[in-house]
């Protein structure tokens, strides 16, 4: 690991809360919260959004009209079949194979996607930061060059609430 972070190492959600308000008050905004569960105070404060859910719908709305043109296509258009009084658009039993395909495509792709942004792929070597980050302890990464003159002040706040590594 890199000697350009600080690790703010806590026992339990309340002190990194409290920790997270007081560095943020002091205008210092943490690289990383590594937390066992997901803390919607820390998300709330982070200053990057996800936008994977926009990705994911949009996934859905290519995938489920890609497939019911493809249905349609296949069934009507291509190799309408006219056999025991079936009509050539039987639009309701594509309804059941759309659902299954346009789910199975939302994972695929949303899978593909947050590993493409997160750069994680096969035999990448894991940044490790603390040993215990998600088992029970809760990590705050700070960026020892944007604190400045303000370094004292952040590792007192740290001290406060927790540890420092």
């Amino acid at each position: 690991m890199s000697k350009n972070y600080i690790l703010g190492v806590f026992n339990d959600e309340a002190t990194l809360v409290d920790a997270f308000e007081k560095v943020k008050e002091k205008g210092i905004q943490p690289v990383e919260v590594y937390t066992p569960y997901p803390v919607h105070e820390i998300l709330e404060g982070m200053p990057t959004r996800t936008r994977i859910t926009h990705a994911a719908f949009f996934y859905g709305l290519l995938a489920a009209s890609g497939i019911l043109s493809f249905l349609t296509y296949a069934a009507v258009i291509d190799w309408p079949l006219q056999y025991g009084g079936k009509p050539f658009n039987a639009f309701p039993s594509f309804i059941v194979v759309t659902i299954v395909a346009t789910i199975l495509s939302i994972t695929l792709l949303t899978l593909f996607t947050f590993s493409a942004r997160a750069q994680i792929f096969p035999g990448k070597k894991p940044q490790i930061f603390h040993e215990r980050a998600t088992d029970d302890k809760f990590v705050m990464v700070i960026d020892k060059e944007s604190m400045g003159d303000k370094s004292k002040d952040i590792e007192s706040i740290i001290l406060e609430f927790g540890e420092i590594e």
